[in-house]
């Protein structure tokens, strides 16, 4: 969501953070993870490399070692994101990473999310040079490398995997929308955005996170690769479905995830937005979760939408009034993106916008989780009851 625009911070001793957390890792099994490495050049901390600053904030799945990025080589990956260093480096390379790592790390992953969604004939190269080196490879563009000769024929040599995490089911395996959606018994609340790449999925984490730790059963749907690669249960990723099967294949899952878990609440991640003409999943997201309230994320800095340098950003009341009058719901709250935004900015937007909307404002990253939750509570105190009781 957020980056900073100067890395003059001194890095951090990496092997101190090692020795000290070592007690940590082994106790939470998080050493026993496997091990990866995130490929990001050019991009880490910005718009293009929302997959690997997501999995550097959040990563459940795998045991993230360093980054690739040449132009931030010898930064600490927090830093480069929050401001907080964490003790992931980045690296200059895929052989500064392994040699990082003491060892070849179990998965490469790419943490690149051009707007193409295709791979150069570098990274390609790449790619290979780390199967042959004995990884594993995550793949999350819409280039599927199982379908690629060479990467199918590497795969088999090597005996190492692939996998491509857009690719959809068989089509005669997809789900169209049926409207069982309306027997789900708990509220289901849509992260939605006024961009892509905005920092919904990182809204929706940090959501599910603090409504856990106040004793609620949270579902949280993952709607994009990067959810999925960081480990969420329940996930499609609807940009790979054909349209006519979006709006089922979410409700199918969002009602098979109610059935499993009987959860008290249900968060989904939205993805691009609804008044953006390339990010149709938009629509279908909305009609597949049939959502009961939504929170809007917005980057108040943000001019043009990302990618579409041509293309103004809408006005939130704008994206407020097209998802009440699309969706028939109400919006809950709105949450902001502070890219390139001070601390006294995002204090003077948060009392703009509670003027302007009469709606609960927070920035989620930089402000208590409290915040987010209230936006919630407000729509549906009977959650707020059934927190546990604390007794001295």
């Amino acid at each position: 969501m957020s980056t900073l625009s100067s890395f003059e911070t001194p890095t951090l001793d990496v092997q101190l953070v090692k020795q000290f957390s070592k007690l940590y890792l082994i106790q939470s099994g998080y050493e026993t993870l496997p091990t990866a490495i995130v490929y990001c050049e050019a991009n880490f901390g910005e718009i293009d490399g929302k997959t690997a600053n997501g999995l550097i904030r959040h990563s459940p799945n795998f045991r993230i070692l360093s980054v690739i990025d040449s132009e931030k080589s010898g930064l600490d990956s927090g830093y480069v994101l929050d401001g907080e260093c964490n003790g992931i480096p980045v690296c200059a390379s895929l052989k500064d990473a392994i040699d990082n790592a003491g060892g070849i790390p179990d998965y490469f992953i790419f943490g690149l999310a051009p707007s193409s969604g295709m791979y150069s004939e570098s990274e390609k190269s790449l790619i290979l040079y780390a199967m042959r080196l004995g990884m594993n490879i995550v793949n999350g563009l819409h280039e599927f490398l199982n379908d690629d000769p060479v990467f199918m024929s590497a795969s088999d040599t090597l005996n190492v995997t692939i996998l491509d995490i857009r690719k959809p089911h068989a089509k005669k395996d997809l789900q169209t929308f049926s409207g069982i959606i309306h027997r789900v018994g708990c509220p289901r609340i849509l992260v939605a955005g006024t961009d892509c790449a905005i920092g919904k999925r990182t809204t929706a984490t940090l959501l599910v996170s603090a409504l856990r730790e106040r004793g609620l059963n949270v579902v949280l749907i993952a709607t994009g690769q990067t959810g999925i690669m960081q480990g969420a249960r329940y996930g499609v990723v609807m940009d790979a479905i054909p349209s006519q099967f979006c709006a089922g294949e979410l409700e199918s899952l969002i009602v098979s995830a109610y059935d499993a878990e009987q959860p008290d609440i249900i968060i989904i991640e939205g993805q691009g937005a609804l008044s953006h003409p390339a990010f149709t999943t938009s629509a279908a997201i909305l009609r597949g979760c049939a959502p009961n309230g939504v929170i809007l994320q917005h980057a108040p800095k943000r001019h043009q939408r990302s990618d579409f340098e041509n293309m103004p950003m809408p006005s939130v009341q704008s994206e407020i009034d097209l998802i009440e009058l699309f969706a028939d719901v109400p919006v809950l709250g709105i949450t902001l993106n502070h890219e390139g935004m001070t601390s006294q900015e995002i204090a003077e937007t948060i009392k703009e916008y509670n003027k302007a909307f009469e709606l609960p404002v927070t920035d989620a990253l930089s402000l208590p989780p409290e915040r987010l939750c209230q936006m919630v509570f407000n729509r549906f105190p009977e959650l707020n009851k059934q927190l546990p009781v604390i007794t001295p």
